[in-house]
């Protein structure tokens, strides 16, 4: 008994391509493309997976030849391997596993994501703002990692994703629609994030189970803020500007939407920990939680900040209370003579003697910088330019060349990064590993903003780098700290930001480049 081409047929127990696969569950349907998400059991390999079925009458000409894109589009995936999107195991068309008695035009087969719904995520409540900053997280570093191969995802359906245990976002159903471009993936990226923010879908043809955004009458969407006075103003904005296709200051890249997820989830998380240490009882009762059907899912990096927090204002409380016993202790002794030594207390400003006539008040201690080892000359540098080329790629050594007459400059841009590529950049690599502490840039752009990024290899993909240190350059010197020293052999100085010369252009020039070791 085959599967209908309406679906009605598809029910628990029934058994699609050539019998392999046993229905276990559906977790949705995807009208847009008669897409039915179901999870099944694998008779031959005993494993649980995902299915993507594409329901319908293989004697519709049009409907075939769709489905047949879509098909072609999952095979192509197949070869993506990232942790936000289910791996396709294989994809099945007609006359080759699946029979035209089926009712099927094809099935898209992936592993099974465990974890929960999203669907039941935000059926009880929206997600607080910074969890669900670092879920979008990383989808979107998937959709960047996807983008920079040529691939589209085709995640603009909420039942298609899942949360995983560890609290992220999966592509649990891949199999883009056949039109669906790179620019529906990023789109889809800014719903999520109002779903998540908001409980509701500001997209076309999303499930009847999710209500859909409101909108005004001209026609935009209603900021999630609006309807979440709680969301920041910077979070709802990104979602707005990402969902939406006109105006000037719209998002077009995943790669931009993960600089401003960032910045928005470590400015929400510091604001909670505040609020956390100031009230005892949030202390005692905040874990991190993020909220879902099933299981509790920890957010780890919250709960590390918060403990680093708390650990913080014990020990001021402790120096504070040494100093107050070392002042009474002078107050008791005054002037007298005593056996042992004096204690000499600095007290706070207000209390401080004037210095005599004529004498400059001794100088405010300051805490020690880490200390750094003799510069480090790079045996190699060249542009890093992921995706393009260009930018002076015969002049990336005179960054390095000891010469600040010299320099290596950017391509003139009439646009502001990231409207017209993420960004731009110099990786440089060490004859043998370094312990880098500090990176000075002698620029002669101000305004532009960089990041240094440690890598394991000499021409890595962006994703797969490390963002160690961050700051703005100034005309003239600028000193980069790194967070931590970071070991390693090769490092990016990646412009996210560039500056403006007298033309109005965007460009960054840097004249020279020093590594700082640890001392």
């Amino acid at each position: 008994m085959g599967i209908r081409a309406q679906g009605g047929s598809l029910a628990p127990g029934r058994v699609v391509g050539d019998g392999r696969y046993r229905l276990l569950a559906q977790f949705g349907v995807d009208e847009r493309a008669a897409a039915h998400l179901w999870r099944a059991r694998d008779g031959q390999l005993k494993r649980d997976v995902a299915l993507t079925l594409l329901v319908g009458d293989p004697a519709d000409a049009e409907a075939a030849r769709l489905a047949r894109r879509t098909l072609e589009r999952a095979a192509h995936a197949s070869k993506f391997g990232h942790g936000g999107v289910a791996r396709v195991l294989d994809v099945l068309s007609l006359g080759s596993g699946v029979t035209s008695s089926e009712g099927l035009l094809g099935v898209v087969v992936a592993e099974w994501t465990k974890g929960s719904d999203l669907v039941d995520l935000v059926a009880q409540r929206p997600v607080a703002p910074a969890a669900a900053a670092r879920m979008v997280q990383a989808l979107a570093e998937a959709v960047d990692h996807a983008h920079q191969n040529g691939l589209v995802l085709g995640l603009d359906h909420p039942q298609r994703l899942r949360l995983t245990p560890d609290g992220a976002l999966k592509l649990a159903f891949p199999g883009p629609l056949p039109e669906a471009t790179l620019r529906d993936d990023v789109k889809a990226l800014g719903a999520v994030l109002y779903l998540l923010l908001t409980g509701r879908w500001a997209l076309p043809g999303g499930p009847a189970a999710i209500p859909a955004a409101p909108h005004a009458p001209t026609g935009r969407v209603i900021p999630p803020r609006s309807l979440v006075p709680t969301v920041p103003v910077e979070l709802s904005s990104l979602a707005v500007r990402t969902i939406e296709d006109g105006g000037h200051g719209g998002i077009r890249t995943s790669a931009a939407i993960l600089r401003v997820l960032d910045q928005v989830a470590e400015a929400e998380e510091r604001t909670q920990l505040i609020k956390a240490v100031g009230e005892e009882e949030a202390v005692a009762e905040s874990d991190g939680t993020v909220w879902t059907t099933k299981k509790p899912v920890k957010d780890v990096a919250r709960r590390k900040k918060l403990a680093f927090g708390v650990t913080v204002l014990v020990v001021a409380t402790v120096v504070i209370l040494a100093w107050g016993g070392m002042m009474l202790i002078n107050l008791f002794q005054g002037e007298s003579k005593s056996s042992g030594p004096k204690i000499n207390v600095a007290a706070s400003s207000s209390q401080v003697a004037p210095p005599p006539s004529g004498e400059q008040p001794p100088p405010a201690q300051q805490k020690p910088s880490p200390a750094v080892g003799a510069a480090v000359k790079p045996s190699a540098v060249a542009v890093y330019n992921p995706g393009s080329k260009g930018d002076s790629p015969g002049k990336a050594r005179n960054a390095t060349d000891g010469d600040t007459v010299t320099s290596w400059k950017t391509d003139q841009y009439d646009k502001q990064f990231p409207v017209l590529k993420d960004g731009v950049g110099l990786v440089v690599t060490f004859k043998d590993p370094i312990n880098l502490t500090q990176v000075k840039i002698d620029a002669a752009s101000p305004g532009s903003k960089v990041e240094i990024r440690s890598a394991d290899k000499k021409n890595p993909k962006l994703e797969e780098t490390k963002v160690v240190g961050t700051g703005d350059l100034a005309a003239g010197e600028s000193t980069i700290a790194l967070q931590q020293p970071q070991q390693g052999q090769y490092f990016i100085l990646w412009i996210t930001q560039l500056g403006e010369d007298d033309e109005g252009k965007f460009v960054t020039e840097l004249k020279e480049l020093t590594f700082l070791p640890a001392g």
